[in-house]
């Protein structure tokens, strides 16, 4: 398969030659193969593509939920840089949708156990210094855990303590009767959530949050995008907004974090974080809304990155050249089918809140989806009761018969806890992240006689 690079391309990448030597490994029969399509289907995409005057690439969270999505991702940027769709003024290279309205916020603000805020390492000890002589406390030198592995160190005896913030991980996490195990093993853990749930079954203390409508602060969309976000209703009972809550908890226990209000907090941030350095709540009051990088508070955010290098080293894109690998299990005769887990329109998430609302009238329940073909050669009937099972637990659901799955693939949503569909899902992840394999978990269906 050929490539048209840009003239500039190849003096802005490195890697080129080592992907290059890889695709010739992979004609585009044996792709189309691996992918289920036909070889002029993969064609026309490729020239559709290449021919575009302003390509971009949209994807959502079931690219990176497998056990190498990383690698699916980096072969999306190797495409957005090969065509020269990067750096590039009007033109958007890859648009990821995030799953939720301040993840990346989350992340932003050092929520990864191996991150401060602004991406800083936590390894570097220039950084550790600035954040410790701060805070007025050593900071850990080494990442944390991810979510996979403090499950695993749980039942190990390992962790100890959960505290578990706007999360129902015991419905929403894969292969929960693993989680389950973990938070039966902790000693203590710690709901901290809108509504009970699930996970608050398992909790020794369930702390009451406040929504995002009462609460006074900044979300983070995935354009890099500072907005204000104010409260328009006072919390309900006892409930209190998550920076109150972690201010309260932290004085029982004899600290102080100091920064009293969310305004101080993002200053802080700001004086340590050098990508944040121009942002405040006051410039947002004033200005509105602004991208970082905002390195200062006289310039403007950077809405359009890459324009001059990239964040590399050498200042070039680093082209990934990665073979392709299998999931984490396949289908056999055992468990024939591929399950696909994800979420239904009417719905969200673990249905917290959604299964609270009218939206329940719409889907009530949690269906199996089952292609007419493969429901014929089980003998299943639409509406009939079905177990599926897979080799890491089991569950209950009604099959509906849908051309919108392939023949030999099934669907299930994880909005609703009584239907346990997270008990079939496998404990595989991404080699990189630990990002759960929901895409992918092969499954036997046999109908309820």
């Amino acid at each position: 398969m050929q490539f048209a690079v840009q003239d500039q391309g190849r003096d802005r990448t490195t890697g080129f030659a080592e992907l290059a030597a890889l695709l010739h490994e992979y004609r585009p029969e044996q792709v189309a193969a691996i992918a289920e399509i036909t070889a002029e289907d993969l064609l026309a995409a490729a020239r559709l593509f290449g021919s575009a005057r302003q390509p971009v690439i949209v994807y959502g969270l079931g690219v990176t939920e497998h056990m190498h999505g990383t690698d699916g991702v980096r072969t999306l940027a190797n495409l957005a840089i090969l065509r020269g769709s990067v750096g590039t003024p009007g033109c958007c290279g890859i648009l990821p949708l995030r799953g939720q309205n301040n993840v990346q916020g989350a992340s932003d603000m050092g929520a990864l156990p191996d991150l401060l805020p602004g991406y800083q390492p936590v390894t570097d000890p220039e950084i550790r210094a600035r954040f410790a002589h701060a805070w007025n406390s050593p900071v850990p030198h080494r990442p944390g855990l991810r979510i996979p592995q403090m499950f695993d160190a749980a039942v190990a005896g390992d962790v100890r303590a959960l505290y578990v913030i706007g999360e129902d991980i015991a419905a929403s996490d894969p292969n929960t009767p693993h989680v389950r195990a973990a938070l039966r093993s902790c000693d203590f853990v710690i709901c901290h959530d809108l509504f009970r749930s699930a996970t608050a079954e398992h909790a020794d203390v369930v702390l009451p949050a406040a929504s995002f409508l009462e609460k006074d602060g900044t979300f983070v969309n995935f354009d890099r995008r500072f907005q204000r976000v104010r409260p328009a209703l006072d919390p309900p009972g006892q409930a209190a907004p998550d920076f109150d809550v972690l201010h309260r908890l932290a004085h029982a226990l004899g600290a102080d974090l100091g920064c009293p209000t969310p305004a101080d907090a993002l200053d802080e941030c700001a004086a340590l974080t050098p990508v944040y350095a121009g942002l405040s709540h006051q410039r947002l009051d004033r200005e509105g809304p602004l991208h970082w990088p905002c390195r200062a508070p006289d310039r403007p955010g950077e809405a359009v990155l890459y324009l001059d290098h990239f964040a590399t080293p050498d200042g070039r894109a680093a082209l990934a050249a990665r073979p392709y690998l299998p999931p984490g299990e396949r289908p056999n005769a055992d468990f024939p089918h591929v399950l696909v887990t994800g979420r239904r329109l009417v719905h969200y998430n673990t249905g917290s809140m959604t299964r609270r609302t009218p939206d329940l009238e719409l889907r009530p329940a949690e269906t199996l989806d089952l292609h007419p073909s493969d429901a014929a050669r089980l003998g299943v009937a639409d509406g009939a009761d079905v177990t599926v099972t897979s080799r890491w637990g089991r569950a209950a659901l009604t099959a509906h018969l849908s051309r919108d799955v392939a023949p030999g693939q099934v669907f299930a949503g994880f909005h609703f806890p009584d239907a346990a569909v997270n008990d079939l899902t496998s404990p595989h992840t991404d080699t990189a992240t630990g990002c759960p394999e929901y895409k992918v978990t092969a499954v036997r269906i046999q109908p309820v006689r």
